[in-house]
């Protein structure tokens, strides 16, 4: 079978994107939009079968912004889904997925990146699964009331608080997948040991390849897999590379600093927006085939049923080269087929593993 008809034929799935945080914006996702890097549109061009909607909330925000920004994406969510039925339809099982593909149309997921909008109360993670969450990244860049984030230097708790450890005993109860991106070392190994159910990383890299604690080291992979759990590799750039990444960091952080500024006074800062945003795209990227080389890397530590792909769309500012946006997934099969991956190994990559957890 030819890539493009594998690609066609295979349930693929993307574990994690941030395009609620376009939704906020005001985005309309059943056009193809000129920014991001999704639309719905885009999504059928791909080949991708599922998506997992991220509903980030960002560590500086309090408890209650928390919950109320994190209501705010489901529901800018719900409205993108229901004005466009001829394209794309809720999800919250493997079963309702495949019934969707059958019928022609992209599934939409939701996964909560940061645990902060449940605050200290187990009754807002069960109504968050009730709107149709079915995984929670624990936490983000900081350190907040379930764990340490690997982001700060200083740890809070030392792994998971007691809290924490209450919330993934609900999270096995309810069905719902602990996602151990973003979190510390430590907080890590108490997940798996805390845990009953298989655990995900659901947008990471490996830290062999690219040293950052956002990446997993060979061991954390390991003992990942033999807990029956799946990595689905990350799309950024300083993820995937890390002499790409030192050139990043510098330029990376120049841009927050004026787009902070810039979303404040567009007129103002316009110009001097333009000017870093042009610098930091300047900078030659990492290829897509070193995507394939972090899943190679996987696969070749725990075999090919622990590995899938976690794009972070829409949340990060550049992507691999010839990743530019989810129409271009294909070529991750026909990198995979080229390096000599059969089809029934591609077609667990490319979704089938993480359909197996749902």
């Amino acid at each position: 079978m030819g890539f493009k008809n594998l690609h066609q034929d295979a349930f693929v799935l993307d574990s994690h994107c941030d395009t609620p945080l376009v939704l906020m914006e005001g985005a309309d996702l059943g056009k193809r939009l000129r920014k991001g890097h999704f639309d719905f549109n885009r999504m059928k061009e791909g080949g991708l079968d599922a998506v997992f909607f991220a509903i980030y909330t960002s560590g500086k925000l309090d408890p209650d912004a928390a919950t109320r920004r994190a209501l705010q994406l489901i529901s800018r969510t719900y409205d993108a889904v229901e004005a466009n039925p001829d394209k794309v339809a809720l999800a919250s099982c493997a079963e309702e997925a495949l019934e969707n593909k059958k019928k022609g149309l992209g599934s939409i997921f939701l996964g909560m990146e940061n645990g902060a909008p449940i605050q200290k109360d187990l009754s807002l993670l069960r109504l968050f699964y009730d709107m149709g969450v079915r995984y929670m990244t624990l936490s983000h860049a900081v350190n907040n009331e379930i764990c340490d984030s690997c982001a700060p230097k200083e740890e809070r708790w030392n792994g998971l608080s007691p809290f924490g450890r209450e919330v993934v005993k609900e999270m096995n109860r309810l069905g719902m997948l602990v996602d151990v991106s973003h979190i510390s070392d430590k907080s890590f190994y108490d997940v798996l040991e805390c845990s009953k159910r298989a655990v995900v990383a659901t947008h990471s890299c490996c830290r062999a390849i690219a040293d950052h604690p956002r990446n997993l080291t060979d061991q954390m992979i390991m003992d990942l897999a033999n807990n029956g759990g799946v990595i689905q590799v990350n799309f950024y750039p300083p993820f995937l590379n890390s002499s790409y990444a030192e050139k990043f960091w510098p330029l990376c952080d120049a841009f927050d600093n004026i787009q902070e500024k810039f979303r404040k006074n567009p007129v103002k800062y316009r110009e001097e927006f333009r000017k870093v945003e042009k610098e930091m795209l300047a900078l030659p990227r990492p290829s897509y085939t070193e995507v394939i080389d972090h899943i190679d890397h996987i696969v070749k530590l725990v075999g090919v049923r622990h590995v899938g792909i976690g794009s972070d769309y829409d949340g990060i500012e550049v992507t691999p080269e010839g990743l530019e946006g989810v129409d271009k997934l294909p070529v991750i099969t026909k990198e995979l087929k080229r390096r000599g991956y059969t089809e029934e190994e591609i077609r667990l990559i490319l979704g089938e593993n993480f359909l197996r957890l749902l």
